[in-house]
């Protein structure tokens, strides 16, 4: 793992030219490492925004002899008040990779450290700032596509799972505690708890888990996102419909059967459910080695995709689609018919008709869409998003399951049996906080974070 006591700097900021661009430095140099990159001699006020020039020493290793290269604002946060906990400065520069460039280069010449991915983050857990489950969601946080990415992160970021999970374990510790004050006394003749009274407590335990583990299917929906494949005969449209749900000209569209010879994919945001678009090779025989292939992924895709859209083209009479889902048996259809700007040949009262040429009935189809893939918005954002913290919670879920069983087997088990289930069940919650957390999970986690945050 990283070194906690060195002072470490990084561009905040995405890659790119912006209008402002933002280093960071913590640690316990990051005061007086600042203060050397500025034009300031008296140290600065904390959590007071301060007008500098930006100034690079002769032996700064991007430029050399320049002086002061840009205006700045420098924010000092004092630990352990800061978003890591250890002293945090702030440089917000214009957004020139060439100007934050040198910033860098001049406090890692002054002693500070490049971070590394999810540094800054890592330090406020390791410092009590914030839990693992947090830490977690900053990541996801910044990843969102959706709003409602955006607020289920948000949430998990504010505490709601911490506050969850806390409460299951601060129920789970007292009943641990009672059970051991039990085993360690038995010839005293003390009674901290009977079996009737620990039977209700695993129920209790065993709702709130349960409750966890069925809200974690939408969580996951909302946080990872579904597939949705458009698949169809040749030249019924399906690129078409593809690009206008995109928004873009992402796949080619010509009059020419078999054109899209390969799966194209786009991340859209349709309803504030993430979904990954796949538009497909036509469906039908062919001769042809390579767009056999693309049709074998296309029925491929359709075979996984959580919903299919089931393509065909009302404006001619050659109608020769799958209308009873055959291909997708276990899959949900939305039936559609396309090119509605042009007379139709036939009409479906399943089928969903749109036009890409003038966008009518799209706003159907994604609606469509939304209930299909059966994401309920309007219910209260899921607690719990992570596939991580899923496998722990059913972990959990499963050893009180085993300890519910001892206990009504009590006449045959003894409480130890009891205590080593639960045991098994807290050590699961507390790895999901990260009060027992190795270091390679650590590195696996703050790996996927970007270098600034």
């Amino acid at each position: 793992m990283f070194s906690v006591t060195d002072t470490i700097v990084a561009i905040a900021t995405p890659p790119g030219r912006g209008g402002i661009g933002i280093v960071r430095l913590s640690g316990p140099e990051a005061h007086a490492i600042a203060r050397g990159v500025i034009d300031r001699d008296a140290p600065l006020e904390p959590r007071h925004a301060t007008f500098v020039k930006v100034r690079l020493k002769p032996d700064a290793t991007t430029v050399e002899r320049l002086g002061a290269i840009d205006h700045a604002v420098v924010t000092l946060f004092p630990a352990p008040h800061s978003y890591t906990g250890d002293e945090v400065v702030e440089i917000s520069a214009h957004g020139s990779p060439v100007v934050l460039g040198a910033i860098v280069a001049a406090a890692t010449a002054a002693g500070a450290r490049v971070a590394e991915p999810g540094e800054f983050t890592l330090r406020a857990f390791l410092n009590g700032r914030i839990d693992l489950m947090q830490a977690e969601a900053v990541a996801d946080l910044v990843d969102a596509a959706t709003p409602l990415q955006a607020r289920a992160a948000f949430d998990q970021l504010d505490g709601t799972l911490t506050r969850t999970i806390a409460e299951i374990d601060a129920a789970l510790f007292d009943l641990i505690a009672r059970l051991e004050a039990s085993v360690d006394f038995p010839d005293e003749g003390y009674h901290f708890v009977d079996p009737d009274a620990v039977g209700a407590a695993l129920d209790t335990l065993l709702a709130r888990t349960a409750a966890l583990l069925t809200d974690a299917r939408r969580g996951r929906m909302i946080r990872e996102g579904l597939v949705v494949a458009i698949v169809g005969e040749p030249n019924v449209g399906k690129s078409s419909l593809f690009n206008a749900l995109v928004g873009a000209e992402r796949a080619i569209v010509t009059e020419v059967p078999g054109t899209t010879r390969d799966l194209v994919t786009e991340v859209v945001d349709i309803e504030g459910i993430r979904v990954t678009l796949v538009d497909t090779a036509g469906l039908r025989d062919t001769a042809d080695h390579v767009e056999a292939q693309g049709v074998e992924r296309a029925r491929q895709s359709a075979a996984v995709a959580d919903v299919v859209l089931r393509v065909d083209d009302q404006s001619t009479d050659r109608r020769t689609g799958d209308h009873d889902g055959k291909s997708s048996p276990h899959r949900k259809v939305v039936y559609v018919a396309t090119k509605a700007d042009l007379p139709a040949a036939w009409t479906d009262s399943r089928a969903l008709v749109v036009s890409a040429v003038t966008g009518a009935g799209l706003d159907v189809l994604r609606r469509a869409i939304a209930t299909a893939l059966d994401v309920d918005l309007q219910r209260d954002r899921p607690a719990i998003t992570n596939v991580r913290h899923v496998a722990l919670v059913d972990r959990a879920h499963r050893a009180l399951t085993r300890a519910r069983g001892a206990v009504s087997a009590a006449a045959s088990l003894s409480e130890e049996f009891v205590l080593a289930d639960l045991a098994d069940a807290r050590a699961a919650f507390e790895e999901i906080s990260g009060r027992r957390a190795t270091d390679d999970l650590l590195a696996h986690i703050f790996a996927r974070f970007c270098v600034g945050k």
